[in-house]
C-alpha cells in the first residue's frame, strides 16, 4: 500500500486510528487474551509510513497522536469499570477521564512523530534508528513522568515472539526499541526500491541476532536451586463491590482466607493483595494471634496481603510474611503506589471525592527492600502493578548474595472486572520472569492466579473469577541476567542516554544539512 497515494488527510487520520486500534489488540487479543507480536510490528509499520508521508511535521504529530490515542484508550479502557461500576463516577465523566488520560499520554508519541518527520533523514538506516530512539523515549517518558503509567508498552506484545530472546539482555524497553527499529526497516523495505537492500540486510541482522540470543543461556543450569519450592496460591474471588463492606466482603475474606491458610499443606502459602482487608488491631479478637501461632512452628510459611502501620508512622499496603522459628514477621511495603487508589495527587482531591473508592493515604516503601528468606529461597514480593516497573525490581539484584530467587506478585485487579486487564497483567509478569530469569508466583483475588517459570511460561493457572487454591512447584534461580546487572545499578539511564544521543545527532545533522 502506497500511503502517499491515499486521498487526503482524513483518510490518513482514519488509518492512524485503525492502526492504533490494531496496536492495542496486539498487547492482548480479545479472542484469546494472548499477545500478538506480528500485529504490533504491522501496526507500527503502518504508522511509520503515515508519518513519513505526512506533508509536515505538524501533520505527522497529529497522526502519531491519533495512533497513540486509539492504542492507549483501547489498551486500558477497563479503567472505566473501576471509575464507574465500582467508583460510582457518572458514566460520561468516566469515559472522559479515560479519554483524557489516553490523550495526555498520547502527546509523547505525537512529539516523537513530529520530530521524526521534522528531521527528514534520507538514509533509511539512519531514519530507522531515529524512529527507534524517538519511540523509545516516548515509552520511557510515559513510564517515568507523573509517577509513570507504562501499562501496555509495545514490548509486551513480544513476550511470546522472537524478540523475547532480548528480554534478559535489554528488558522490555530494549525490546520496544528493537520492535520500533524493525517496524521502520519494514517500512523502508516496503515503501520503495531506494534503500531497500540495506534496510533488508539490517532487518535480517535483527532476526539473526534474536535467533542467536535465543540459543544462549545467560547462565549455566547450575544456577537453578535443586530443591523445588512447593506453593499454594489463594484466589478468594471476593466481589469488588462488597470487598471492603463490613458484614459482607470483609467477613467473607476473613473466613475464606483464614480457613485456607489453616488448611494449606504446601511449604509456602500466598494470599493476594488486601486478602485481609483490615489492620491487625481491627481483626476479630484472637484472629491475628491465631495466625501467628499457626506458622510459628512446623514447616510452613505464609505471605499475606494486608494493610499495616499506624497513624503515627503512616499506613502501608503490605505483604506480611510468617516463617517458623521467627518471633517477628517479615514485612514488605509497597513502593510504587497507584494514583487516586493509594494516594491522592496534589489538586485532585475534588476528583476523588466524586467517587466511592476506599482510598488509602499510604506511605511508600523503599526501592530494593529485602527479600523474605525461606530455606535456600529468597522471595521478593511485589504488589499489584509494581511488576510493571522492572527497573525498580532490578534494584534488588545489585548484591548477588541477596538477590531474589523467586518473585511473588500479590494483586487485586477485581477493580477491572472480567476484562482484558487480567490477561495484560499476566503478560507483564511473564516479561519480568524473562528479564530476570526468575519464576513469578501470582496470587490474585480474581485472576490471573498462576505460576510462571523462569522462561516466562505459565505452568499452572486457575480459571479467572473462581474461588480456589492453586498448588504447584517452582525452581528458584541464583544467576544474574545482564539486564538485572545494568538496570540494578543504573536504572534505565543507559537507554535514556543512547536514545537522547541518537536524537541529538539527527537534529545536529539536519541543522548542518537542511
Amino acid at each position: 500500500m502506497n500511503v502517499r497515494a491515499l486521498p487526503g488527510a482524513w483518510v490518513a487520520m482514519a488509518g492512524a486510528l485503525l492502526a492504533g486500534g490494531a496496536h492495542a489488540l496486539s498487547i492482548a487479543s480479545p479472542w484469546d487474551g494472548q499477545p500478538q507480536w506480528w500485529l504490533q510490528l504491522f501496526a507500527l509499520e503502518v504508522l511509520v509510513r503515515l508519518v513519513d508521508s505526512a506533508p509536515s511535521a505538524r501533520a505527522a504529530a497529529l497522526r502519531g497522536f491519533l495512533f497513540a490515542l486509539a492504542w492507549l484508550a483501547g489498551t486500558f479502557w477497563w479503567l472505566f469499570i473501576s471509575l464507574h461500576v465500582y467508583g460510582g463516577l457518572p458514566a460520561v465523566l468516566a469515559v472522559l477521564s479515560v479519554g483524557a488520560l489516553a490523550a495526555l499520554l498520547a502527546l509523547y508519541y505525537a512529539l516523537a512523530a513530529g520530530i521524526a518527520r521534522h528531521c527528514e533523514l534520507q538514509n533509511p538506516l539512519g531514519r530507522a534508528l531515529l524512529w527507534a530512539a524517538l519511540w523509545t523515549l516516548a515509552e520511557l517518558a510515559r513510564g517515568l513522568l507523573f509517577t509513570g503509567f507504562p501499562w501496555g508498552a509495545a514490548g509486551y506484545a513480544h513476550v511470546d515472539g522472537p524478540l523475547a530472546a532480548f528480554a534478559p539482555w535489554v528488558g522490555v524497553y530494549g525490546i520496544t526499541a528493537i520492535a520500533a527499529l524493525s517496524a521502520a526497516l519494514l517500512a523502508s523495505v516496503a515503501a520503495s526500491a531506494q534503500g531497500r537492500l540495506p534496510a533488508a540486510l539490517a532487518l535480517a541482522a535483527v532476526v539473526a541476532l534474536s535467533v542467536a540470543l535465543g540459543r544462549i543461556q545467560p547462565a549455566a543450569e547450575s544456577a537453578v536451586i535443586a530443591q523445588p519450592l512447593r506453593v499454594s496460591l489463594l484466589q478468594g474471588n471476593i466481589p469488588q463491590d462488597v470487598k471492603f463492606e463490613p458484614g459482607v466482603g470483609i467477613e467473607q475474606s476473613l473466613q475464606w482466607y483464614g480457613q485456607q491458610l489453616n488448611l494449606a499443606s504446601a511449604p509456602l502459602v500466598v494470599a493476594p493483595e488486601t486478602a485481609l482487608p483490615l489492620l491487625p488491631e481491627q481483626l476479630p479478637i484472637g484472629y491475628w494471634q491465631a495466625l501467628q501461632a499457626r506458622f510459628a512452628s512446623g514447616g510452613q510459611s505464609a505471605l499475606i496481603g494486608m494493610p499495616m502501620g499506624d497513624m503515627r508512622s503512616g499506613y502501608i499496603n503490605a505483604a506480611v510474611g510468617f516463617t517458623p522459628g521467627r518471633t517477628a514477621h517479615y514485612e514488605y511495603a509497597k513502593h510504587h503506589l497507584v494514583p487516586f487508589g493509594e494516594f491522592i495527587p496534589p489538586l485532585f482531591r475534588w476528583f476523588t471525592e466524586m467517587m466511592h473508592i476506599p482510598l488509602g493515604d499510604f506511605r511508600r516503601g523503599d526501592v530494593g527492600q529485602a527479600s523474605m528468606a525461606l530455606g535456600a529461597q529468597r522471595l521478593a514480593p511485589n504488589i499489584c502493578y509494581e511488576d510493571l516497573f522492572g527497573e525498580e525490581l532490578a534494584a534488588r539484584f545489585v548484591d548477588p548474595a541477596k538477590a531474589p530467587t523467586v518473585f511473588v506478585n500479590m494483586s487485586n485487579i477485581a477493580w477491572f472486572g472480567d476484562s482484558i486487564a487480567i490477561d495484560q497483567h499476566l503478560s507483564i509478569s511473564r516479561m519480568r520472569a524473562l528479564e530476570f530469569r526468575r519464576p513469578m508466583l501470582r496470587a490474585t483475588n480474581t485472576g490471573a492466579t498462576a505460576i510462571v517459570d523462569a522462561q516466562g511460561k505459565v505452568t499452572h493457572a486457575l480459571p479467572r473469577l473462581t474461588q480456589g487454591v492453586l498448588t504447584g512447584e517452582v525452581y528458584g534461580r541464583t544467576d544474574i541476567t545482564p539486564f538485572a546487572w545494568w538496570a540494578g545499578r543504573f536504572g534505565l539511564a543507559p537507554l535514556w542516554g543512547l536514545a537522547l544521543a541518537a536524537v541529538a545527532l539527527a537534529l545536529l545533522r539536519r541543522r548542518r544539512h537542511p
